[in-house]
């Protein structure tokens, strides 16, 4: 192979110059130099990561628009391009194969119904994911009611409201309550709190971190002890 360049020495000229040429080599790199460069490859790959993140949303936008228009292929591409993640959800939250496509189906029908809703303030996964979370909730409170082992909204773990004959409208002022939490911490409080899931399970099916979790279900807890003060005790 061929030398790249070839060195002369001293006194030589390029028509002179038979002899094995001299391939000149590279300094080491002294460790601050070698520092900047990874920093350089590093802040490259993070401007490509963006730049790919960009294209995709701007690809997603217009997937968007064309299915608002009606284009079946537009409704494909983004089913497409969400389905496993959403089953994976549904699947994590139901402990079924079977049910977690009924609530995957759903959840994409349900979205569809409803592009019109969506601002574009997040990613079309992002509100996807919060749909299909929705859909999977609605799904297990109504397996609980088919099986006979519906739980009160009062009976729920860490939530414990006195049974008063007296206020017949306590149950009405709960879900009120519970209904009047952003949807944040409304999920993790059902979940958790109704539904029993366990903290690393919500974190896994909601794509959160746990810490994060246990943060929404204690700020939903407290702004439940906020709007309903004495009808409901202390939690643990």
């Amino acid at each position: 192979m061929a030398a790249p360049w070839t060195f002369l020495p001293p006194g030589r000229t390029a028509a002179s110059a038979t002899a094995q040429p001299f391939l000149s080599r590279p300094c080491p790199m002294s460790a601050e130099e070698e520092r900047g460069r990874r920093g350089v490859t590093r802040a490259r790959a993070d401007e490509d990561a963006a730049s790919a993140r960009r294209a995709a949303r701007l690809d997603e936008r217009e997937l968007i628009a064309r299915a608002r228009n009606g284009e079946e292929s537009a409704f494909r591409a983004l089913y497409d391009a969400n389905v496993e993640r959403i089953f994976r959800v549904a699947f994590r939250m139901t402990g079924h194969e079977d049910e977690a496509r009924d609530c995957t189906q759903e959840a994409f029908i349900r979205a569809f119904r409803r592009l019109e809703q969506f601002r574009g303030d997040a990613a079309f996964s992002t509100w996807l994911h919060r749909v299909a979370v929705s859909v999977t909730l609605n799904h297990l409170r109504k397996r609980k009611r088919q099986r006979g082992r519906e739980v009160d909204l009062e009976d729920a773990r860490g939530l414990s409201a006195p049974r008063r004959r007296g206020e017949p409208e306590l149950r009405e002022r709960l879900h009120r309550a519970i209904d009047g939490l952003s949807e944040i911490y409304r999920t993790v409080f059902l979940m958790h709190d109704l539904e029993g899931f366990t903290h690393e399970e919500i974190a896994d099916a909601l794509d959160v971190a746990v810490g994060t979790s246990k943060a929404r279900l204690s700020r939903a807890r407290a702004r439940l002890r906020d709007v309903l003060g004495d009808a409901v005790k202390e939690y643990a």
